[in-house]
């Protein structure tokens, strides 16, 4: 048996944000990197939860612009460089301990919204099997399994599958994410049990793969797809 206090000496916290050894124990990020941070806590995109310049805006250019599958989201961040930074750690060098901190953001942040959306299940955006082999993990599926832990919200990540091997999103234009995302998704055969969902994934950007989620969720009986992550792009 490891004692707390041990425990902390042998495996010491590191700071999501720098991934150096975080000096107050009590914290799970440094002082200095907290500062680093862009919080989202008002001035939102009303459909996606993109941050906007002025309180008078109600949605995003994007928003306005193209009609989503989902019907709302909301995230902790803005993916800056900093959070980059931080997710690409999380992502690809087995960081899954950061996965408790992006997961008590969300739930702090994004409280009031969770409340009035009451969600019935949170279901992780799915990852090819050979990715998640490569990878080790699914990271929207960690993510989702801290976030139901902590606000005690069922998790179903059996559910929603990925049955196509796409290419990164982030190099392709929006025309080229459709395209990539078409048929990526599947339903596991059976009686569909949720009304109200809770999609969760790491990034939000242009939204093609929520959309593409949402889209397959709503075809198959679910009535409101919502979607919660730890970042998303500015609105302006």
């Amino acid at each position: 048996m490891i004692w707390p206090d041990t425990a902390g000496i042998l495996f010491p916290r590191r700071c999501p944000v720098c991934h150096e050894v975080v000096e107050d124990r009590g914290q799970p990020v440094c002082v200095i990197c907290r500062t680093k941070l862009v919080g989202i806590t008002k001035n939102f995109c009303q459909k996606c939860g993109k941050p906007l310049l002025t309180e008078e805006q109600e949605y995003c250019m994007d928003c306005l612009r193209k009609k989503h599958w989902f019907d709302k989201g909301r995230a902790a961040f803005v993916y800056d460089e900093t959070m980059r930074r931080s997710i690409a750690m999380y992502k690809y060098n087995g960081r899954k301990e950061y996965a408790a901190f992006y997961a008590e953001e969300i739930l702090r942040k994004c409280a009031k919204e969770i409340l009035i959306w009451g969600g019935d299940i949170l279901i992780p955006i799915p990852i090819h099997p050979s990715r998640r082999r490569k990878r080790g993990f699914n990271q929207a599926e960690l993510l989702a399994r801290r976030l139901s832990e902590k606000s005690g919200i069922l998790m179903d990540s059996r559910l929603l599958l990925r049955t196509k091997r796409t290419h990164t999103q982030k190099d392709l234009s929006s025309q080229e994410r459709l395209a990539n995302l078409k048929d990526a998704f599947f339903i596991r055969k059976g009686k569909f049990p949720y009304k109200n969902i809770i999609l969760v994934d790491d990034i939000y950007t242009t939204g093609s793969t929520v959309d593409a989620a949402a889209r397959i969720l709503k075809e198959n009986g679910a009535h409101k797809v919502y979607f919660l992550c730890i970042c998303v792009g500015k609105g302006y």
